[in-house]
């Protein structure tokens, strides 16, 4: 059995933005995300810590690192989807610069990706590699898992069997906590 400590990472100044590959800084609120979730984990018996290689993330991991002393496996494949075009763009000026588009992708996402950006399929065949690999590497631990919302969204209700409401709700902070167990299905959202 292993038990994943899924972890948004901390706020950026891209917050209402469309942020996939973007890779900004944490903005002063991310760095308290960041040290806020380093404490909700520092107790938990994390044996290993894993996280997105975007800084937004690796940030926040490196302070979980820093409170337990585990170093920082990074995987590229703990990344958001990539918005291609519409990367730094709130969603009104993606209605405005793209609106034929942006009512397909309304209409039928996840069968549409965002101009230039990643399609759907392959963020979920990355997303379940990684994660599978996660779940074999750390059977009978406990490991942290620093990365974007959209991951976690996928991966909790994937492979940990959380509702699409209750995800939508625990992921909705940045620096939120969410414990989750392959065997039995388990999970808990930390505030």
């Amino acid at each position: 059995m292993s038990t994943l400590v899924f972890i948004r990472h901390g706020e950026t100044n891209m917050a209402g933005r469309f942020c996939g590959h973007s890779d900004p800084e944490l903005n002063a609120a991310g760095v308290h995300d960041a040290m806020r979730a380093a404490e909700a984990v520092s107790n938990m018996g994390v044996a290993r810590i894993n996280s997105s290689n975007l800084r937004r993330a690796s940030h926040t991991a490196a302070a979980i690192a820093q409170r337990t002393s585990i170093p920082v496996n990074y995987l590229p494949g703990l990344r958001e989807i990539d918005f291609g075009l519409w990367e730094r763009l709130t969603w009104q000026e993606i209605e405005i610069g793209f609106p034929e588009e942006a009512e397909l992708w309304l209409k039928e996402f996840p069968l549409r990706s965002a101009p230039g950006g990643e399609p759907y399929a392959t963020f979920t065949e990355r997303v379940d590699a990684t994660i599978a690999d996660l779940l074999r590497e750390t059977a009978g631990m406990t490991a942290a898992v620093v990365t974007h919302r959209g991951v976690m969204h996928y991966a909790l209700t994937k492979f940990f069997g959380f509702a699409e409401a209750e995800v939508w709700t625990s992921t909705a902070s940045y620096g939120a906590v969410v414990i989750a167990s392959n065997q039995p299905y388990a999970c808990e959202a930390l505030p």
